[in-house]
């Protein structure tokens, strides 16, 4: 590979790691190529996005964007090394649990997951990553809890609006008396 075909690689990786929040890297070196194409598919459907290049031009990429932000991902950058870049940020994670369930095996390795800023390093994290809540789903449980005492007080006026009138009438006649 030339030196022209290096950098070509870099800026394409570069671009992918501004553009998407989240990536995972994995070692994928036990694979045969048919689970590799399987691998692929199962990223393409879930919209994940994986490439397979060399540690030193995913190393120079990260550092050309802002070396000391990814500076926990460098150790990982041994053996062979597949990224899955993703906008989902449990989406990888959910694609190698299942892919693992097919195939009867504990490949592909997860080396690192770096989501939102944070790094997840290490195979036993799989599990972890797979139990995140994506953007949607949080706003979605805040909005509903913030909906929630409202919701109570409108129904118990609801139902209790009689019971209020009673005890304002009831206030009322003995003010009077």
């Amino acid at each position: 590979m030339n030196k022209a075909q290096k950098t070509e690689i870099i800026n394409k990786l570069r671009e992918r790691f501004s553009r998407y929040p989240h990536f995972y890297l994995a070692d994928s070196s036990a694979l045969t190529v048919e689970q590799v194409n399987k691998l692929r598919r199962a990223c393409f459907e879930g919209k994940v996005e994986m490439k397979v290049a060399k540690n030193t031009l995913i190393r120079k990429a990260l550092e050309s964007i802002e070396a000391s932000r990814y500076e926990g991902v460098y150790p990982a950058l041994k053996g062979q090394t597949a990224i899955f870049f993703t906008e989902n940020p449990k989406e990888p994670a959910l694609i190698i649990s299942r892919f693992r369930k097919e195939q009867g095996s504990e490949k592909p390795i997860l080396k690192l997951a770096f989501v939102d800023s944070e790094i997840y390093e290490g195979d036993s994290q799989l599990e972890t990553l797979t139990r995140l809540k994506s953007k949607a789903d949080l706003i979605g449980e805040l909005i509903s809890l913030l909906q929630s005492p409202a919701h109570r007080v409108i129904g118990a006026l609801q139902s209790g609006g009689q019971t209020i009138a009673g005890v304002l009438k009831t206030l009322e006649s003995r003010s009077a008396d």
